[in-house]
């Protein structure tokens, strides 16, 4: 099984560093153009789940693919109260704050986002998938993967329009692209 997570393309949310979770921003003008290049990374015929958010199903239909499936799963981690803010106008309430760290009140927590991750990757346990979606729960959903929780998504980045591959080497997951804007190069199971 192999799962490629797409991230949508740039929102102007995304661009100022704004939490975005619930609200459905549309892409930027660039954001379109680099969703419509990132689909030649995907391999054609897969099964493709997308977010029920607008820049998450826009992304999917720029880079050709074909939408299967539109889940709630998919949609990027709830921030509560601080929707729209950015990290530094939280860390002015909350010193050091860090989505990986700290609760957002109102919101989802690390833990919540980290079960949400591990049923969509059940899910989807037994075929190939693209999962359309969204920065900070595709670095949860990467951590998931490796055996860890959300907390340690901080080690993992995820650009808007871009690919993390992830699969396994003999029964072991792996990260087998990260963040990716260059062709998907399949390793060698030999």
């Amino acid at each position: 099984m192999t799962v490629y997570l797409l991230r949508h393309g740039a929102t102007e949310w995304s661009e100022s560093g704004r939490h975005t979770g619930r609200t459905d921003v549309p892409l930027t003008a660039e954001g379109e153009r680099a969703a419509e290049r990132v689909g030649v990374l995907l391999p054609a015929g897969l099964r493709v789940i997308t977010s029920p958010r607008q820049r998450a199903r826009r992304t999917a239909e720029l880079a050709g693919l074909r939408v299967d499936e539109v889940s709630e799963a998919l949609a990027e981690w709830d921030y509560g109260d601080y929707e729209g803010l950015t990290t530094p106008e939280i860390r002015e309430r909350v010193p050091g704050w860090t989505v990986w760290t700290h609760p957002c009140p109102n919101g989802e927590t690390a833990d919540e986002v980290t079960e949400r991750a591990r049923e969509l990757k059940d899910q989807v346990k037994d075929e190939d998938v693209v999962l359309v979606g969204h920065g900070h729960f595709s670095r949860v959903f990467t951590a998931v993967w490796i055996g860890q929780d959300a907390r340690f998504g901080v080690h993992f980045r995820q650009d808007p329009a871009r690919v993390t591959v992830l699969d396994d080497e003999r029964g072991v997951p792996q990260v087998a692209e990260l963040n990716t804007g260059g062709a998907v190069v399949r390793p060698s199971r030999h």
